[in-house]
Order: C-alpha cells, then structure tokens, then sequence
C-alpha cells in the first residue's frame, strides 16, 4: 500500500495547508501534460488519491488508523478523483483550489464538448444504534440524472444532431469588447448563443428536452458495515448525477445519523451503561442480570465495590470496523442506592451494624441522636 503522506512529501501531522502547498507543487511536476514520463500519469492519480484523503478529517483519521484498507471497509471510494480522467492543469487547479491557476506554459482552454464529470449528491439516512453497531443491509431510494436513453445524451431528436454553435464557433465563448473612458477592454466570456456547449440543438430530444439527461428514481442497495458511527460518510461512487458528453458520474455520499440509545451510551468501541444496586449487594457482591447488546448477560459484581466504578466485559462493545471479529468493551458503571424508606426491620438490621461499625450502642433514634449534635 502506498503512504499518501510520503506521496506529498509531507509529515504525518501536516496542516491542510501545507497539504494544499504541497499538492500544488506536485502537481505541477506530474501533470501528463507537463510531464511526458510514461509514469507521470500514475503517478499524478496517486497524488489525487492522497490529497483527497487528507484533506477530508474523517477520511484521514480512518487512514491514519487502519490505513488504505481501512478506507475500503469503512466504504469509502479510494480510486481518487482522476479516476475517470483528468483535464488541463488549470482545470485541476480550477476545481481544487477555485481558480488557483499554472500561469501559463501548457495549460489550455476547456474543449466544450469534451467529457465532463457529473455532480456528486448527497443522501442522510437515519438508523438505530444497534443496527449501527452490527450493520445492515438497506435500500435507498435517490433523484439523479441519468443519460438520456433516447438520445444517448446528445440532447437531439433520433435521427438529428447537435450543430457547431455559428455565434463562438464551437469554443463554447467569445471576446467582448467593452469601451470606457480608460480606453477598450477585452474579455472572454460564455457565449450567449450556446450558454458555452459549442452546439446548438435546432431539433431537441423530446425525453429530455435536449438536456441530454433526466431525473431518474433509482433503488440502491447499501451495506452499512458494523461499527458505523453518527455522523460517518459513505461514499458510493458514480452513483451521483450522469455527466455530460460521456463524462463520468459523480459519486453518492450517504450521512449515517444514528439514533442515540436510551440505555446505552458509546465511546468509540466501548459501549457504558449504568447499574444501581444496594448497600448490601455493593458490601457483599452478587450476580446479577444486566441487558447486553448481545441479549440478557449475568455479570458479577465484586464485594466491595464502591460508586462509581465499574465492571467490565470484554468483548462485548462495539465492533471494529475494519475488523468486525474485533469488539470493544461493555463498561458496567456501578451507582449504590441508599434506600430514601427503610422497614422496621431494616431499621433494626441497619442500627445492629452501626453498632458493630461504630463500636458502640445506638441509643434512641437516628433522629433523636442527630438532635442532640446541634442542641
């Protein structure tokens, strides 16, 4: 497995600046159209891998942690964003950075009709704590766009074809030219004709209405891995809007928000619950049934214990999501109830043992003595 911090040439407690910096200066170097070496475009693809990690908190501790490996079972994609392709480094940069161009050199204007990636979508989904502690299978159902069947994203009629935009030519922009009193002024801007396609539909799809993609419901089936946590990021990839003019899809992001439980509380892999017992039960120990999240469990609580403290059972928390075989623990938190009303014959049970306890005889009543203390 690669080492995405080595790949930066960066530390492993880098900022994201330094991360971005770094980025940018590899980039330049690697870039397939800077770089001719037969390697630079793996090598350029390895770089996008890493600084999409890293720069993503969640993904970067998970990576941190448990490494490329750990990335997969947490069901994050890990080809990368230049998966499908890569355009010109302005485009990168562009994308990236907004708008952090090369300067110059070998960069190029965006072709209009070339291949665009889609638009990533985002899903939250709700489920229980237990289902998140084991996992589940579920069915979603999204809104994206989809290539249009009928014209095949072309956007025109059968039998029809977009046409070459007269107004830019097909670059998709055009120069204007704007006269102020400092003198005339030149910029490109996005042509007015074709909104910057390069072509013009005379004869639209009427599926699509010459969008060349529509709005399709789609069920999918999504593996929730054990040991999911609120709040963690799945990423599925090209489930996202259609691209354009073959461009890949972009990526589904599912949100797991988990309901939190009235009876237990986690921490990590660990998973706390409380347990109140008696006087008695704390002096002389006993065993006792508690709910697990595996069923009914007895637990023993060992004589003596005091409040606050806790038994633990192993291997019974949460499961570790790159190993599921590996659980964390339950932590029995112990609470001793003093009784607020007790029997007479507690009454007499309890002043015996202040008797033994205190070494000498009670004499009246606990009122009467504590009475006494402040006359």
């Amino acid at each position: 497995m690669s080492d995405y911090y080595e790949i930066l040439g960066v530390s492993r407690n880098a900022s994201k600046e330094e991360i971005k910096s770094a980025f940018r200066k590899m980039a330049r170097k690697w870039h397939p159209d800077v770089n001719k070496a037969p390697e630079a475009e793996a090598k350029f693809k390895e770089l996008g891998k890493a600084y999409e990690t890293l720069m993503d908190d969640e993904k970067r501790a998970t990576y941190d942690r448990f490494g490329e490996d750990g990335l997969k079972n947490a069901g994050f994609n890990t080809q990368g964003p230049f998966a499908g392709g890569f355009g010109d480094l302005d485009e990168v940069f562009n994308s990236f950075f907004g708008g952090f161009g090369f300067g110059g050199g070998n960069s190029r204007r965006a072709d209009p009709n070339a291949p665009k990636r889609g638009d990533d979508l985002r899903l939250d989904i709700e489920i229980e704590f237990e289902e998140a502690v084991f996992g589940l299978t579920k069915e979603i159902t999204i809104d994206h766009l989809e290539t249009c069947a009928s014209c095949k994203g072309t956007g025109a009629k059968e039998g029809a074809k977009p046409e070459t935009c007269k107004t830019c030519g097909g670059t998709g922009s055009i120069q204007q030219t704007t006269r102020t009193v400092l003198g005339h002024f030149t910029q490109i801007v996005t042509c007015p004709h074709c909104h910057g396609k390069g072509t013009v539909i005379s004869n639209p799809c009427p599926d699509c209405h010459g969008e060349g993609r529509k709005t399709v419901e789609k069920k999918i089936e999504l593996k929730i891995p054990a040991g999911v946590d609120n709040g963690s990021r799945m990423r599925l990839s090209h489930e996202g809007d259609a691209g354009i003019n073959g461009g890949v899809a972009g990526d589904l992001y599912v949100v797991v928000h988990v309901k939190p439980s009235l009876y237990f509380k986690r921490d990590g892999m660990n998973v706390f619950t409380k347990l109140e017992i008696s006087p008695a039960q704390a002096v002389l120990g006993d065993v006792v049934t508690i709910k697990t999240l595996d069923g009914d469990r007895e637990v023993s609580i060992p004589a003596g214990i005091q409040h606050g403290e806790s038994v633990k059972i192993r291997g019974a928390g949460v499961p570790n999501l790159s190993k599921p075989s590996v659980r964390g623990e339950h932590v029995v938190v112990i609470g001793i109830k003093i009784p607020a009303h007790i029997s007479n014959d507690e009454k007499v049970l309890y002043e015996k043992l202040y008797e033994i306890q205190a070494g000498r005889k009670a004499k009246g009543s606990v009122k009467e003595r504590i009475k006494g203390v402040f006359k």
